[in-house]
């Protein structure tokens, strides 16, 4: 599996921010500035955006702990009581507790994460650090400074993490050479190859294209689902029921799961594309379009961002691993496979595909969903755009201390990425008022998009929301020193 760049889970945060392209931007204030939106971010997106399209989810997640999670460690020694969350680096004194020693340690964190995970970017980060005025030749890792505490408590969250299961090094089962990073060694084998169904309720692999050249789906790391979680000891202490609709012999509720899917392709309107497209894109999503009305709205400063990130992204890491547990243990039919498998040769009303509009003479050999599969490379029970959309709407609910948002979208005229040029008609504005709203309808795109059944979606809310609550309250001892 190619190596993927972190999501930067809220990267994005810096679009919602005046630039004025005329003029260079004034020196950082390390006394009074904000590192991350002003320096941190705006580098960082420009380098991740592109590169986490396409990933599977639990690198997208796995790359985000790695780099924005040890700036919680950073500033852990500025404050009077925090501990942090990969090591414990001796707390400085009082006096020090300052604002600019606060932006310097989260910037050299930043900056040797970045370098061990993107080093292929040195350079923009290097420039990044001389916007900041700091000197991207300082590596001494010293307790004392915050410089070195940065740097250590980079270092140690890479220390932490090594050989977690995740086999991001690919040196799982002691491979030595050709590793291939995060490549699955749990021996999962597909029941159903990508071109015969031999049992219709459990997954298969999708195939697509681009540019005439085919590619065939894996499991995308089978193994996440063996990883610790931060917040609770086991996937398996959440009862998630088997996806009974999903078992072909139970003919009645089988079809109708998929003529619920169909229903939703057939009913496709602009609105629902554009949707479907924003909740598939994972930084987007938790970036300028969820993440503005946190931090802007509250006007947070580093040491604030740093707390919201990290219980964001310990939801996220502990949502995702308990997904991907119960993907492994039911390897559900994805909504392609039950289609073909139902009508084969026989027309049906639904999406035609792109810029097709809703067609009554497809096949159900010929159907494919809106996003075709797109990074939806494993089993689909549970919904893992479900169970992070629920996940942070609950954690973020008890963060910011309302449910109450104004959280809005506007996606121009043509600017789709499956119909470019067509889609929308015109411009459309996704709004919602509370964090529910948001979350429900990111779960429900799913279905619209034709990756999910309506039962994947209530699968996730077994687990997702309790996971939410977990994450912020694991984040709120360790400020109190637990």
């Amino acid at each position: 599996m190619a190596f993927a760049t972190s999501a930067v889970l809220v990267g994005a945060l810096v679009g919602a921010m005046p630039a004025s392209p005329q003029q260079a931007p004034p020196a950082f204030d390390l006394d009074h500035g904000n590192i991350l939106t002003q320096v941190v971010y705006p580098k960082f997106q420009r380098e991740s955006r592109e590169s986490a399209a396409g990933r599977a989810v639990t690198l997208t997640v796995d790359h985000a702990m790695l780099i924005e999670m040890p700036w919680f460690d950073a500033i852990a020694p500025y404050r009077d009581k925090a501990v942090g969350i990969f090591s414990n680096i001796p707390r400085r004194p009082a006096e020090e507790h300052t604002l600019r020693n606060m932006n310097i340690a989260v910037a050299y964190s930043a900056f040797t994460s970045l370098n061990a995970e993107l080093p292929e970017s040195k350079s923009v980060w290097i420039e990044m650090m001389q916007s900041a005025g700091l000197d991207p030749n300082n590596t001494a890792e010293d307790p004392t400074t915050p410089s070195g505490i940065g740097i250590l408590a980079a270092k140690n969250a890479l220390a932490a993490r090594a050989h977690d299961g995740s086999n991001r090094d690919g040196d799982e089962g002691g491979v030595k050479y050709n590793r291939q990073p995060y490549a699955d060694y749990t021996g999962y084998k597909p029941v159903n190859p990508p071109y015969a169904l031999r049992n219709p309720s459990r997954w298969q692999p999708n195939t697509s294209s681009t540019r005439n050249v085919y590619r065939v789906q894996e499991f995308a790391t089978p193994q996440f689902g063996l990883l610790k979680p931060f917040t609770f000891d086991s996937p398996a202490q959440f009862k998630v029921p088997p996806p009974v609709d999903s078992n072909y012999r139970n003919r009645g509720a089988y079809k109708r799961q998929a003529d619920q899917v169909l229903k939703a392709s057939a009913a496709l309107d602009d609105r629902e594309k554009v949707a479907a497209e924003l909740f598939n894109d994972k930084v987007l999503t938790f970036g300028a379009v969820a993440g503005s009305p946190v931090v802007f709205a509250g006007q947070y400063d580093t040491e604030k961002m740093v707390d919201y990130i990290a219980t964001t992204d310990v939801s996220f890491v502990d949502s995702t691993i308990a997904t991907w547990y119960f993907k492994r243990k039911y390897d559900a039919v994805r909504p392609f496979s039950a289609i073909r498998y139902l009508y084969g040769d026989k027309k049906i009303t639904a999406w035609g595909g792109p810029t097709q509009g809703t067609v009554s003479d497809i096949t159900g050999n010929e159907w494919r969903s809106y996003l075709n599969g797109d990074t939806a490379d494993a089993p689909e029970y549970p919904s893992d755009t479900a169970a992070l959309c629920l996940a942070f709407a609950s954690q973020v609910r008890l963060f910011t201390g309302t449910d109450q948002a104004d959280i809005t979208y506007t996606a121009p005229k043509g600017s789709s990425v499956v119909e470019p040029g067509v889609t929308p008609a015109t411009d459309v504005k996704l709004q919602w008022s509370n964090w529910t709203d948001f979350a429900n309808d990111c779960g429900e795109s799913s279905v619209s998009a034709g990756e999910n059944f309506p039962p994947s979606i209530r699968a996730a809310a077994e687990y997702a929301p309790r996971i939410g609550e977990l994450s912020y309250q694991y984040i709120q001892r360790k400020l109190n020193g637990g």
